[in-house]
């Protein structure tokens, strides 16, 4: 989809469909009134009707309005205008957009709420343009009669009344598309089936990212480098399937050179059947998922190559599937990680940290000024937090500060859990210097308290995405992208680029 900012008479715009938000109740916004005046009173004669209070979630489409050039305008409500947060407004623009592109009308003007702060411009600017995305987001890659839409929604463009603000606002556009963008390639990597999206298909889908990109470079460690260096941990999992593991590496230098790089480490199991510990049947095809912190790295560099980030940011994705075969690991084995730290595997369902701390040590030769790793890594993280925030855990109180408020000012929030000293000796083992599981009891804090035991040289945080990286079953199930926003704010704000 395009985008495009505009200044203009709300009345005087030439489009196919006009949204205007209004809020409860029946209070016009100033786009709205603007409209009202010149069509005569038009809107609120269609309020005082009743279809339409401005409650959050209710739209009302209107033709042939008196003295406006719009084909169609569409209401929609967006509750108390003092109350109405980023979330809401997303919620919104997503209804509104999803509505306007089953009229098939091409293009379409959606006016912002007028607000007194600049931030929140930038940001209602940012929103409306991922929300749009996510609302038009399509997956048919996969199906032989996909719908192709005759006139699906191609162009949408962002209304504000005040040319003073428009910079602003081109701004929140534009980092919003980077970001939509770089969630829709996470999405599309995502909800690809394991037989297409294995790690050799993620490791193509890297170089084709940095194919003709001066900045980017990209690189994938083939199994027999890997065994030199002595990523015993990784090797273990990919043990048991016929496809190779990768460890792809994306070198992102946008900034001053030799400048210390923020490093993105994304979990990349391709498929996850559980391994000899084996996974119950029912959903396992979402298992499928069990990749999108990797996607969400290759999204997140996508987004910084659109935006021409001043930053250098490495990319670190250890891909695998997990499969249950003669060669797998089994409950009881030991290996030895590229640390040269051992691993009682107790549990081969448990092989996420398994492949992330071979990842974890690897990229300590990159010198980082900070190290997030992305992972779906524990169920017990859904039990905590459910399908609202990711978990983030960390060895540094101001990196952990900085993903939070990351969270807080894209909508992509994370919520902070303990990493406490003492959750350590549920990791002790008989036989080996760790456990790979530390048993039921905190179990998302014990899986980074293992992936902690790798990244002592450097500043470290965990964002545990189990819960937030996709939506389970029925007709709404796919890839959401998250943490894609979170982590691109996070970048833009080291960058010095978010308002």
């Amino acid at each position: 989809m395009h985008f495009s900012v505009k200044t203009s008479h709300p009345a005087q715009t030439k489009t196919a469909c006009l949204i205007l938000p209004v809020f409860k109740t029946r209070q016009l916004g100033p786009a709205a009134e603007q409209v009202d005046v010149a069509s005569k009173g038009a809107l609120s004669r269609a309020l005082k009707r009743g279809d339409i209070d401005g409650s959050m979630g209710q739209s009302l489409m209107l033709y042939d309005i008196p003295n406006v050039q719009a084909e169609r305008v569409l209401l929609v409500g967006c509750g108390p205008l003092k109350e109405l947060t980023q979330a809401q407004w997303s919620r919104c623009v997503g209804k509104a957009v999803e509505i306007a592109d089953q009229a098939k009308p091409g293009d379409a003007v959606i006016a912002l709420p007028e607000r007194d702060d600049k931030a929140a411009r930038y940001a209602d600017a940012r929103d409306t343009v991922i929300a749009a995305g996510n609302a038009t987001y399509r997956f048919d890659q996969c199906k032989s009669n996909a719908d192709k839409r005759p006139h699906p929604l191609r162009r949408l463009t962002l209304l504000v009344g005040d040319g003073k603000i428009a910079t602003t606002v081109r701004k929140g556009m534009t980092h919003g598309q980077a970001i939509a963008n770089g969630m829709a390639l996470t999405k599309d990597l995502a909800n690809l089936p394991g037989n297409i999206c294995t790690p050799s298909y993620l490791a193509d889908a890297a170089r084709k990212l940095g194919r003709g990109e001066a900045k980017l470079k990209v690189s994938v460690l083939e199994e027999k480098q890997m065994e030199k260096l002595g990523m015993g941990a990784l090797l273990s999992v990919s043990r048991g399937s016929r496809q190779p593991a990768k460890l792809i590496v994306l070198e992102y230098k946008g900034g001053k050179p030799g400048a210390k790089p923020v490093a993105l480490v994304g979990k990349g199991l391709t498929f996850d059947a559980g391994g000899i510990s084996i996974k119950p049947a029912a959903q396992m095809d979402e298992m499928k998922y069990d990749m999108c912190g990797g996607a969400s790295v290759l999204g997140t560099l996508a987004a910084c190559v659109a935006l021409d980030l001043p930053l250098n940011v490495v990319g670190v994705i250890p891909a695998s599937e997990n499969l249950p075969d003669g060669d797998a690991n089994k409950p009881g084995d030991i290996v030895t990680s590229m640390s040269g730290q051992t691993i009682e595997i107790l549990n081969t369902d448990a092989e996420g940290r398994l492949i992330l701390c071979d990842a974890l040590t690897y990229t300590e030769r990159f010198k980082p000024a900070a190290v997030v790793d992305i992972a779906t890594l524990t169920g017990a993280c859904i039990i905590a937090l459910g399908h609202q925030a990711s978990a983030v855990l960390g060895n540094d109180d101001k990196l952990t500060e900085e993903l939070l408020a990351a969270g807080q000012a894209s909508g992509d929030r994370a919520w902070q859990l303990p990493l406490w000293e003492e959750y350590q000796s549920q990791l002790d083992s008989n036989f080996a210097d760790m456990a790979n599981v530390g048993g039921r009891a905190a179990g998302s804090i014990t899986a980074a308290c293992f992936l902690s035991r790798y990244t002592k040289k450097y500043k470290w945080a965990h964002l545990d995405i189990a819960g937030t990286a996709w939506v389970s079953g029925g007709k709404e199930k796919g890839a959401t992208g998250r943490p894609v926003p979170l982590l691109t704010q996070f970048l833009l704000k080291r960058a010095r680029l978010a308002e």
